[in-house]
């Protein structure tokens, strides 16, 4: 077993070390590959790129973009990557740059555009003025930034700008690659990478092309702000559905699965930390010694807090953890509630319960009456110590005398029942 998990981790580091190219000798243009959604797993792999290209010195970084958009918040952290760079940049829009893609390819020095792509429709979604306000500025700035004119870039997100023979009131502006050249927002169109690093003045230097890892591609999906809760309430009715049922079984492993697919995507997004995934295991461990103790108290109690508090610093922001934790928390809460109810209705639960009521109505006593035994007389059957067994009448009890000892075959006469004890004295 062991084997396996040492060939498993080594198998894992060759395919990620091979998610970079070689370094190659003497200057080199790295082409970053932007393509698809815009999420947390794309930032992290631009910044791992960008990484890589500022440690083999590279002329500079063209990144080749391909997106209808994305979340905002992965946006701004690509933007703050590439405005941090000291190497130069390029964006290529190759066919469109929509929505929060249009906002990474502002953040390069230059800009340019394929004939037939288009670039802007960057209205946020819910189109409600807090976020619309946010990003009308973060576009304006960018724009500002790579001495590029503001107002267009504002009208790509609010549709109550306008700008005279290029956008009316309540619309939207998106650019094609002639338009953004002809008004000076672009510096110019290129057919393919050729075109373009010859205008550059890089044609004849070597190419490093990187592109996004499975990983990354999967860190992305994780991380989204639908699917993180998703993934968080199924692991943990995963988890309570474990802790009720004795054994282990697929839904410990599906806690499991869906537990390490969430800290494992914020871990590799640069969203978590090593400390969130040891505070939410110590939290799942507090809740199983309280699943073993009766009642509820400073375990269960710590436990709730201890996983609260992980899943806030994994989550990309406050908010974000504030969604997640509170729709993790409801579905898991009402899915076991529906779980137990369908189980009990269906008889799952009947392995683990007493499927017979032992009711008084149907004749059933925890202890027969001795209430009649009461002046009766008999004999002891073994020496009351003071307590033993006496035959009265033709039942064995058990029976206790007042402080006196008394020999087996001593006749005696009970005097008192109190419930089950049953007092006697000698009658000889």
């Amino acid at each position: 077993m062991f084997r396996r998990w040492v060939m498993l981790v080594l198998w894992c580091a060759a395919l990620f070390a091979g998610t970079l190219p070689a370094a190659a000798d003497g200057p080199t243009v790295w082409v970053v590959e932007l393509e698809g959604e815009v999420n947390s797993g794309q930032a992290a792999y631009l910044a791992r790129a960008l990484r890589a290209a500022e440690a083999a010195g590279a002329v500079g970084v063209v990144l080749e973009i391909s997106s209808t958009g994305g979340t905002l918040e992965a946006a701004l952290s690509m933007y703050d990557r590439i405005t941090s760079t000291a190497l130069p940049t390029v964006a290529w829009v190759r066919d469109r740059a929509w929505s929060a893609a249009a906002l990474v390819a502002l953040a390069a020095e230059r800009l340019y555009m394929a004939p037939g792509s288009s670039m802007g429709a960057a209205e946020p979604r819910p189109a409600e003025e807090k976020y619309v306000s946010a990003m009308r500025a973060a576009m304006a700035a960018a724009a500002e930034q790579r001495g590029r004119d503001p107002e267009v870039a504002r009208a790509m997100v609010d549709a109550a700008v306008t700008i005279p023979g290029l956008v009316e009131a309540g619309k939207i502006l998106t650019l094609t690659a002639a338009q953004a050249q002809e008004i000076g927002f672009s510096d110019g169109t290129a057919p393919d990478l050729a075109v373009l690093l010859a205008r550059l003045g890089w044609r004849d230097l070597p190419l490093m092309r990187t592109r996004q890892t499975w990983a990354e591609r999967a860190a992305g999906l994780v991380t989204h702000p639908l699917v993180a809760p998703l993934l968080l309430s199924l692991g943990l009715v995963a988890a309570i559905t474990e802790l009720i049922t004795p054994g282990w079984g697929v839904a410990g492993l599906l806690a499991l699965t869906c537990f390490g697919l969430f800290f494992g995507g914020h871990l590799l997004a640069g969203f978590a930390g090593w400390e969130s995934v040891l505070l939410f295991a110590a939290g799942l461990g507090l809740l199983a010694a309280e699943a073993a103790a009766p009642g509820f108290g400073l375990f269960g109690l710590s436990g709730i807090v201890a996983l609260a508090v992980a899943i806030y610093m994994a989550s990309a922001s406050g908010v974000q953890a504030v969604r997640t934790l509170a729709v993790g928390l409801v579905s898991a809460g009402a899915a076991s509630v529906v779980l137990l109810r369908v189980a009990a209705r269906r008889g799952w639960l009947l392995r683990f319960t007493l499927r017979t009521a032992l009711t008084s109505k149907k004749g059933y006593v925890a202890r027969p009456s001795t209430a009649d035994l009461l002046g009766r007389k008999g004999i002891a059957v073994t020496p009351l110590r003071p307590a033993g067994v006496a035959l009265i009448g033709d039942r064995r009890v058990d029976v206790v005398t007042e402080g006196s000892f008394l020999e087996a075959g001593t006749r005696v006469k009970v005097v008192k029942v109190e419930g089950p004890r049953i007092v006697v004295e000698s009658t000889e």
